[in-house]
């Protein structure tokens, strides 16, 4: 017969119907927390041996309990570097569990385990390092194998994830601190982190439809809006009355849209008084000045408008980076303590740095007002702004509610954290390259 069920009463059931009963109830694993205390393997440096916490553990449908510390022998050092595993074996046929070390090979990796469907089954406690001529087992050389269960959602480190999952196998994974599950084929991410780099299918401009925003809702505005030279098509004016009834006034030239090339004047007078935009000033006839202007220069070099870009630099006084503020003001780079308040950490996160593209480009050439042509710098190297906003939004420039530049002064700053990170790993680099070297 083909088919059973169990169990029932009156009805004899085996110990391998039970294990598999029980197999389906729960997982294998030690009862306990993940890195618990239960069935925890430690090293002490007492001698050649480890010793082993009290632990519940349930082992292919099978229980086992241990209520006392437990000591379990290491052999002795080999010629090379060796790994054993403590292991709790289940053995049918002895009806037992019980604790036993899997002695690995000198030179070699950890041993493979012994874990048959219905046979002896080997369930791994953890790793032991035995180095070469050590007389004594220290905490650093136990590397814990030990899985978790309590529940039916489970609980695990990167190491020590259930092998052989099923598809939905759901759990808590401390290493990386999250929900993850089996989907078939590897361990996801349950709730991954969206970033716009790992959208698919996003599209490479985004062409606003018609809309409107509220005030409140436009940040970084400015407090003042003052227009520049524009005009406007009749059919934009809203509120327009149905007649327009001149007022004397006046209009500048530069403001009249659709005027003729030339004018043909009559014969004409004009008063003083009716002249609109006359300047207050007016330039003397022919003169000379000493002192200001040299042979083949402009009244730009007069102004001082190209004085930054004439003024070599030399000297040992204060220097300054220069700043040019949305208005075309220039002002020094300051970062005393007196120019700031409501100082506090800032938390970067290294990884948002390391993201960053460098990349060569070309700049796009330009025609300017008077339609002369301006050829684009060619293979400048640098960051694109679009693409640093979702990792350092803050390093960001913005124009007319566009993105429009980077901070690279900053750069520095973001890169803080990169170095710290960096300090610690090699320091902890170092440490255990001191330990491998005083084992030796």
């Amino acid at each position: 017969m083909t088919i059973t069920s169990y169990p029932f009463d009156e009805q004899p059931v085996s110990e391998g119907q039970f294990s598999y009963l029980f197999r389906e109830l729960q997982s294998t694993g030690v009862a306990d927390s993940v890195n618990g205390g239960g069935f925890q393997v430690i090293g002490d440096s007492s001698g050649m041996q480890v010793k082993v916490n009290p632990g519940f553990a349930l082992i292919r449908g099978h229980a086992v309990q241990s209520t006392d510390t437990e000591i379990v022998p290491i052999d002795a050092a080999s010629t090379s570097v060796r790994i054993d595993r403590v292991v709790l074996r289940l053995d049918p046929s002895a009806n037992s569990i019980t604790l036993a070390v899997v002695k690995g090979t000198p030179g070699g990796g950890a041993p493979a385990l012994t874990q048959s469907d219905t046979g002896v089954y080997d369930f791994p406690l953890a790793a032991v390092t035995v180095g070469i001529g050590v007389a004594t087992i220290a905490a650093t050389a136990v590397t814990s194998e030990r899985r978790f269960i309590g529940n039916t959602v489970g609980g695990w480190t990167t190491s020590t994830r259930p092998t052989s999952p099923r598809t939905g196998r759901l759990g808590l994974n401390v290493s990386t601190n999250k929900w993850e599950f089996w989907d078939g084929s590897q361990w996801a991410d349950l709730a991954p982190t969206v970033t716009w780099s790992s959208i698919s299918g996003r599209p490479n401009e985004f062409s606003p439809t018609s809309h409107t925003h509220e005030w409140t809702d436009v940040v970084n505005k400015p407090t003042a809006f003052n227009p520049t030279s524009h005009t406007h098509d009749w059919a934009q004016v809203t509120g327009r009355p149905a007649s327009y009834p001149p007022s004397s006034h006046g209009h500048d030239f530069d403001e009249i849209t659709g005027k003729p090339s030339t004018y043909p004047p009559s014969s004409h007078s004009h008063s003083w008084s009716s002249i609109t935009s006359k300047p207050s000033t007016f330039p003397p006839s022919s003169h000379s000045h000493s002192g200001y202007l040299t042979s083949g220069s402009t009244i730009a070099w007069a102004n001082g408008s190209k004085k930054p870009h004439n003024n070599a630099a030399s000297g040992s006084g204060t220097w300054y980076a220069v700043w040019v503020e949305g208005d075309g003001t220039f002002c020094r780079n300051t970062s005393s303590i007196k120019f700031k308040e409501n100082v506090r950490d800032y938390t970067i996160n290294p990884d948002d740095v390391l993201a960053l593209r460098p990349v060569m480009y070309d700049r796009k050439t330009t025609v300017d007002d008077r339609g002369t042509v301006k050829e684009g710098r060619k293979g400048e190297v640098g960051l694109i702004a679009e693409e640093v906003e979702p990792h350092l939004p803050w390093l960001v420039n913005y124009l007319d509610g566009e993105v429009d530049g980077l901070r690279y002064d900053l750069l520095g700053v973001a890169l803080v954290p990169v170095v710290q990170r960096q300090a610690e790993q090699i320091s902890a680099l170092e440490e255990r390259l001191a330990a491998l070297e005083a084992k030796a």
